[in-house]
């Protein structure tokens, strides 16, 4: 689903007041060791990548850092949400191969831990949020806590809306997808509190869309949909660095790169505030550094803590409503071939650059954005002498080239062919990627399939 996959990576819903202290009582009882606020102070935009929410109550989550992931959340159990009946979806291979689930249940307490669920199926499977479901419902759950990212997270933001709503069946759950045309009257709230402690960089715990694949009724099976309602979403967000390092640098660096896509086509958007393009260089000026030292020191935890706070700003102006561009729109496409969200930022976004750039002359910002967003990236000192070890000078570089330097000095994939992606396949990509909201809001509108089939080809490297 174009739509879906648009923002899969990532809209989060926030802390009620039924759940939270104000935030002074939250300083007073929390040792001066934890960071805890609301992730973003403005309220949404009209409207997240073509769906309309001003009709919805989308409030930002809180973020917790500066404590261990395991402490922060027993804590959060105990005095904010005052749970005592946790569920536990963690990521596979953190529960098979370190013990920081055990670490979590432990900081817990055994006894309040009624369920643990280890790893969901990619692109997260009905089956799988309606198995969960039952588990909790029938265990009388009181909060849902999820340790990964990706598609533990997507999955726990439908058991909550499930629970709410008393789904178990395919059938209902479809008809509360985006998709749907009998959307019922009466759509409940979550009530059982979300805790997200994400380990990756893609951001979708800060997003209240939350997505599944159909994979039980007959006419839609294999179709993901999207999910967005009131109150959905993460109600906390724990951040913690040090839990990080334990991310494959592959999977790290992608999602970060997925990041500093929104970060660029933010700055390049010919409609962006000052506001939206302020954010958008704190978010570039935290991570590129960020990754870079992350490559050279996988276990440089203030890298990844800086990286991690970087992702706030990239998906601060997603939510805000900033048109993306044609990297986004795009990379869509490249999702339903197995490509991850991060991948496509790397293979698509100095291509998108490259291809504005030669065809933007009629419109002189479209330049001038790209110049400012090489002069952010240049004045910082890491990046600088990445850009320079890769032979490019400020002078002769243009935005495609930079952003190819920093892709390729984190060993990340920069053409279609080292994907396996066949060059038979161009002709329908470029024909769907017309079909996303954000194909006409690149700064060189993409109306025309031979447009997207220009910048395929020049990132083919067949």
């Amino acid at each position: 689903m174009a739509k879906l996959d648009r923002c899969l990576s990532s809209f989060s819903s926030p802390p009620s007041q039924h759940f939270f202290f104000p935030l002074h009582q939250q300083k007073d009882i929390m040792g001066s060791a934890e960071t805890y606020r609301p992730a973003f102070t403005d309220p949404p935009g009209t409207n997240l990548a073509g769906i309309p929410v001003t009709h919805l109550e989308l409030p930002t989550p809180y973020v917790s850092y500066g404590l261990p992931y395991h402490e922060a959340c027993a804590k959060h159990v105990k005095e904010t949400f005052q749970a005592s009946r946790v569920y536990i979806i963690a990521s596979g291979s953190l529960a098979r191969n370190t013990d920081k689930v055990d670490r979590l249940i432990e900081a817990l307490g055994h006894g309040h831990v009624v369920g643990v669920r280890k790893g969901i199926t990619p692109h997260t499977p009905w089956s799988e949020i309606l198995s969960i479901t039952g588990e909790c419902r029938a265990a009388s759950v009181d909060c849902v806590v999820t340790l990964g990212a990706g598609s533990t997270t997507d999955g726990a933001k439908l058991v909550v809306f499930c629970l709410a709503n008393d789904i178990s069946e395919p059938g209902q759950l479809s008809q509360y997808s985006v998709e749907s045309t009998n959307i019922p009257d009466n759509v409940k709230q979550p009530t059982v509190p979300l805790i997200t402690i994400p380990t990756s960089l893609s951001g979708g715990e800060y997003f209240s869309l939350a997505g599944g694949t159909d994979d039980l009724t007959t006419e839609h099976k294999s179709h993901k949909k999207g999910f967005l309602h009131s109150g959905m979403g993460s109600k906390l967000i724990i951040l913690d660095p040090e839990l990080a390092t334990l991310t494959p640098a592959y999977h790290w660096l992608s999602t970060g790169i997925r990041s500093v896509d929104h970060c660029v086509e933010a700055l390049c958007c010919l409609d962006a505030t000052a506001e939206a393009e302020s954010k958008a260089e704190k978010g570039l000026r935290l991570l590129v550094p960020g990754l870079l030292q992350c490559k050279a020191d996988p276990d440089n935890v203030p890298a990844r803590h800086r990286s991690q706070m970087a992702v706030k700003y990239a998906m601060d102006n997603i939510r805000a409503g900033v048109p993306m561009g044609g990297s986004h729109a795009i990379g869509h496409q490249l999702g339903p071939l197995g490509v991850p969200h991060g991948i496509t930022s790397c293979i698509m976004c100095p291509a998108v650059m490259k291809y504005n750039l030669k065809h933007g002359s009629f419109n002189p910002h479209i330049a001038s954005r790209q110049d400012r967003v090489c002069d952010i990236l240049w004045s910082e000192p890491e990046v600088a002498k990445c850009l320079q070890a890769a032979g490019l000078t400020p002078e002769t570089a243009d935005l495609g080239d930079v952003l190819d330097a920093i892709i390729r000095a984190l060993d990340l994939p920069r053409t279609l062919v080292e994907l396996n992606i066949s060059q038979d396949v161009i002709p329908a990509l470029s024909q769907r990627a017309l079909e996303d909201f954000w194909a006409p809001t690149n700064p060189v509108p993409l109306v025309k399939p031979e447009q997207v089939a220009e910048i395929l080809v020049a990132a083919a490297g067949y």
